[in-house]
């Protein structure tokens, strides 16, 4: 899909943002060097447009996993281990590496059937947590 954009723009793009909640970003960022600090994966083509994206979210407050290649960036989206698991660094590289590229439609499935608009964001996480690392 992000190669699938990045050639309906003519344009590089850098795939970032994609692997956290809109609650996460907005309320989690921490200074950085903090213990457990959440991660987000970026992947592209470019590493100095990849650079300069992990600049940024470095300033927000999120610390960065090179996820590799723009064709590689399945490895972030839903039905991975990496999707909105609000991982740190370590952890999320590891949930990048194991990713499944069969098995995530899958596992993104399941996590639909059984999701509630009455989840709590915790809820949401751990539903992610437990689904894409079963």
């Amino acid at each position: 899909e992000s190669v699938w954009v990045s050639n309906q723009l003519g344009r590089p793009i850098i795939k970032a943002f994609s692997n956290l909640l809109a609650y996460t970003l907005e309320n989690k960022g921490t200074p950085e060097g903090t213990s457990g600090r959440i991660a987000m994966a970026i992947a592209g083509n470019d590493l100095s447009h990849k650079q300069k994206i992990m600049e940024l979210v470095n300033e927000l407050g999120f610390d960065t996993v090179d996820s590799g290649s723009l064709s590689d960036s399945w490895r972030q989206q839903p039905g991975t281990p990496a999707y909105c698991t609000e991982l740190a660094k370590k952890e999320l590289a590891e949930a990048i590496e194991k990713a499944n590229k069969e098995k995530a439609p899958f596992l993104r499935d399941k996590v639909m059937e059984n999701f509630s608009v009455a989840f709590s964001h915790k809820d949401i996480v751990n539903l992610n947590r437990e689904t894409y690392n079963s």
